[in-house]
């Protein structure tokens, strides 16, 4: 014996489709959504630093493999987010776009007739006095949609409340739209920059860079800039930023005549939908290093990452061509100080008393092996340390295998290069959203009607609960009473 299922195919698909509509739904993936998001604040992303993401591969072994199974490296492109994502752009459209088609219809519409018995009513009362006329004028007078029978007027007011509630979706829905555009389209790079160099908008002159889906190099914008000076000023009395300003000569398309251009930190340079940040900043000491033979095998700045406000760096010197290879492991201190407990550190972040601090190994760098390794630090597991020296401006370390002398200094800037064309309507979306929001809060949609058979009567309903319907009763009740 079988039983069939009560449901046939068709109507197995609208309740599956009533079930994803639903705003109980909606709701659910919404907060799936930001669950899912939880896991790419968690583990470091393939796309913005896919070294970090070797690193914890190889640190946390099986652990780590089970981990990039399950996409947790590469959270915003998975297929569990993408399906969250897309369940919830249809559900969000299926669950409002009907209703507001409906609301659409509703506004040219007449208030709904008023009910037979109005003693069932909210604030239900009857007048001594008044008219059909006189209420008429008050609604009027009040703003609200009116509709008249012979005995009786039907008013309504606060149809901007649903309007608002429905906007707020609809503005969700941009915002999805717009996040899913840029994704898409979109690009995201960083990449340092010393002061004096060249930056081209290509991809091998980025430190990071990801593209959308659908984005790749042939689409980036064609422009160059070269950093001509940075500034910075700092509180003295506290060491907090004040101002950065970044003078760069911007070239668009490349090759083109150059343009002096300012960037400041909440003033980026805009290129179209691409716009150039300044994010950061630091400290690149310039030094020299020579082999036994006196003979330079490297000459120039290195950058050193900031480890606090104050800008004390630190980053790594390699020299793979020197015969045995030699790897720096160096401390920047802009402003030179020192105790007991921290020992060697920058006391202002501005450039008053530089000190370089380097420790020097020799061995196998390691670069030979084709594993990608970080230019801010050095592997010294199979090295031998050979020196530790304190060098100001001017001097040299000689180690025996050769010799490094500190320079100077340059300034560096971190760019931060965003092409994203959803932003502009992911904005207009959070701000529709907020006033939906507040359309929404602070409407209170009521009907009141106004019947008369031996005497006056007068009723009301406020939609949701909303207070303040009392009042109007009351005012209504003064106006029809005594006309004022």
């Amino acid at each position: 014996m079988t039983t069939e299922s009560p449901l046939g195919g068709i109507e197995s698909l609208r309740w599956i489709w009533r079930q994803l509509t639903s705003m109980r739904t909606a709701l659910l993936l919404l907060m799936l959504l930001g669950i899912g998001s939880i896991p790419g604040s968690l583990f470091p992303q393939r796309t913005q630093n896919p070294m970090k993401v070797r690193e914890y591969l190889a640190s946390h072994g099986s652990f780590g493999t089970w981990l990039d199974r399950f996409k947790f490296f590469d959270v915003y492109s998975s297929p569990w987010f993408s399906a969250i994502y897309l369940l919830l752009f249809i559900s969000l459209i299926g669950c409002v776009l009907p209703r507001t088609l409906e609301h659409l219809r509703a506004i040219g519409k007449k208030p709904p007739l008023t009910p037979q018995n109005l003693n069932r009513m909210e604030g239900f009362e009857a007048l001594s006095a008044g008219n059909l006329d006189k209420a008429e004028a008050w609604f009027k007078k009040n703003h609200f949609r009116v509709r008249r029978e012979a005995n009786s007027i039907s008013a309504e007011k606060g149809y901007s409340r649903e309007t608002g509630n429905l906007l707020f979706h609809l503005s969700l829905i941009l915002i999805l739209v717009a996040v899913g555009v840029g994704s898409l389209f979109g690009s995201k790079g960083e990449a340092i920059v010393n002061v004096g160099e060249r930056f081209i908008n290509t991809p091998t002159s980025y430190d990071s860079l990801a593209f959308g889906k659908f984005q790749s190099d042939q689409s980036m914008q064609s422009f160059s800039l070269r950093v001509t000076d940075f500034a910075a000023k700092y509180d003295p009395a506290t060491n907090a930023p004040q101002d950065y300003t970044l003078t760069v000569q911007a070239a668009r398309p490349i090759g083109s005549a150059e343009k002096k251009i300012i960037i400041k930190v909440n003033s980026p340079l805009t290129y179209g939908n691409t716009k150039i940040y300044l994010q950061a900043n630091g400290y690149s000491p310039v030094v020299t290093i020579k082999d036994k033979l006196g003979i330079v095998t490297f000459h120039g700045p290195v950058t050193f990452l900031p480890q606090d406000a104050n800008l004390t760096s630190t980053g790594a010197i390699k020299a793979p061509d020197m015969n045995p290879q030699i790897g720096f492991v160096g401390s920047f201190i802009p402003t030179y100080d020192r105790n007991a407990r921290r020992g060697a550190f920058s006391a202002f972040p501005e450039v008053l008393d530089p000190r370089l601090l380097l420790a020097v190994w020799k061995g196998n760098l390691g670069l030979d092996n084709g594993i990608p390794q970080s230019v801010y630090r050095l592997n010294t597991s199979k090295m031998e340390r050979i020196a530790l020296k304190q060098l100001t401006i001017g001097q040299t370390l000689d180690f025996g295998e050769g010799s490094i002398t500190f320079d100077g200094w340059r300034s560096w800037v971190n760019l931060q290069i965003v092409d994203d064309p959803g932003k502009l309507y992911a904005l207009v979306g959070a701000i529709l959203a907020i006033l939906g929001l507040l359309l929404s809060l602070f409407t209170r949609q009521r009907r009141i009607w106004v019947k008369a058979n031996n005497q006056i009567e007068i009723a009301g309903l406020a939609k949701n609960s909303a207070p303040g319907l009392s009042e109007e009763l009351a005012q209504l009740k003064k106006w029809m009473e005594n006309e004022l």
